[in-house]
């Protein structure tokens, strides 16, 4: 269960034969700023508009303190996905718009860093959150998106046992334009029929 953050006692770390995945903090600016910039290329067709200061030092506080803020009111949970061999930030993975009441639903989003893309290591981390999602948060449901045209995550989500449930048009806006999406979704008793089947 969501606890409040004085029942907390520790952020939570999960960690997996090849990554790990834990809440970013102040240390990881130098690492996320270059891994980022290195990368533009490889994520701004997929992601919002970046910002004139979007790898700023004072940016990266600010996303901090958002991503605390979330955290501390049960509304979203952001990690950061690390190779568990040299420490190295391959990327990122979010739980958002946590919602509880009769949805039990949360969106979760991602990000790859352009070296470590196609290696498997967004899918071994999605392994890592899934259950994390439906044990320790006690959601039911989980929910992704991708512009139909981004094959890659196409594929992930479909590896990672999500289904497609349609398409939502002009759905987010990516990137400076509008964009449609293919909805995804998992739920905690197919999750549990694709483990047995392991």
């Amino acid at each position: 269960m969501f606890q409040p953050p004085f029942l907390r006692r520790d952020l939570p770390t999960l960690k997996g034969g090849r990554v790990s995945l834990r809440m970013p903090a102040h240390s990881d600016y130098r690492q996320w700023a270059a891994l980022r910039e290195e990368s533009r290329d490889f994520l701004v067709p997929w992601e919002p508009a970046w910002s004139a200061d979007e790898l700023s030092r004072q940016a990266f506080r600010q996303r901090l303190r958002r991503y605390r803020d979330e955290y501390d009111r049960g509304t979203g949970l952001t990690f950061f996905v690390f190779l568990q061999e040299t420490e190295a930030l391959a990327g990122g993975l979010s739980l958002s718009n946590i919602r509880r009441g009769v949805a039990q639903t949360a969106t979760i989003g991602y990000w790859m860093g352009a070296p470590h893309a196609g290696q498997g290591l967004m899918l071994d981390a999605l392994k890592l959150v899934i259950p994390f999602a439906f044990g320790r948060l006690s959601l039911h449901r989980l929910e992704a998106a991708c512009i139909p045209e981004n094959q890659r995550s196409v594929r992930l989500l479909e590896k990672a046992g999500f289904r497609r449930e349609g398409l939502a048009r002009s759905y987010l806006k990516i990137n400076g334009a509008w964009q449609d999406h293919v909805l995804y979704a998992l739920v905690a008793g197919e999750h549990q029929m694709e483990t047995g089947r392991g």
